[in-house]
């Protein structure tokens, strides 16, 4: 049983970070998954159930990420967050730009979302910027550092919707050599 939930959450995720939470409907997600429908709400509440329990799973898997990549401290920040930046870059090429950042794709979707949605995204985003400003506290003071991991996370996902639009790392590389000339500027 934890096996098709597990299954339904990895198609959840495929399919939201392609096309959102709106556009995500559950006959297709369903049948992609090979689960019949009444099936459903044996594993998840309800749709926003399931869209949470989606977002839990991407941020302990994106956490993992970042956790391999900002936590070797035999590199500086720099290239620690480099080593971010290409890792995720090399994502978007693998998936041909089709998907995106699931929080950054459902912060858009606010507006229509439950406000419970509210609080998770902005949940992982602190993760985030906790992650990053832990990195960024090795080379840079407290205060700099935290401010920096905002901005970072701030940029980064403007940057990853644009990539999106524009089907090309351009946007990617825009910022990231920008974020990382201002950390040797520090």
């Amino acid at each position: 049983m934890a096996q098709v939930r597990d299954m339904l959450i990895r198609k959840g995720l495929e399919c939201l970070t392609e096309k959102g939470f709106v556009a995500t409907g559950l006959d297709g997600l369903l049948k992609s998954a090979g689960v019949p429908k009444g099936s459903f709400y044996y594993y998840f509440d309800s749709k926003d159930d399931f869209g949470l329990n989606v977002i839990g799973a991407y941020a302990r898997y994106f956490n993992a990420k970042l956790d391999r990549c900002l936590n070797d401290r035999a590199l500086s920040a720099r290239e620690r967050v480099r080593r971010f930046m290409d890792d995720a870059r090399s994502g978007m090429v693998r998936h041909d730009f089709r998907r995106g950042c699931l929080i950054g794709n459902l912060g858009q979707e606010l507006n229509v979302l439950p406000e419970q949605f509210r609080h998770a995204l902005n949940d992982v985003m602190h993760q985030w910027e906790a992650r990053m400003q832990s990195c960024l506290s090795d080379d840079y003071p407290p205060d700099t550092a935290q401010t920096l991991a905002v901005f970072f996370w701030i940029g980064w996902e403007g940057a990853v919707l644009r990539a999106r639009l524009e089907k090309s790392t351009r946007p990617l590389d825009v910022f990231g050599d920008g974020f990382l000339d201002l950390l040797d500027r520090l």
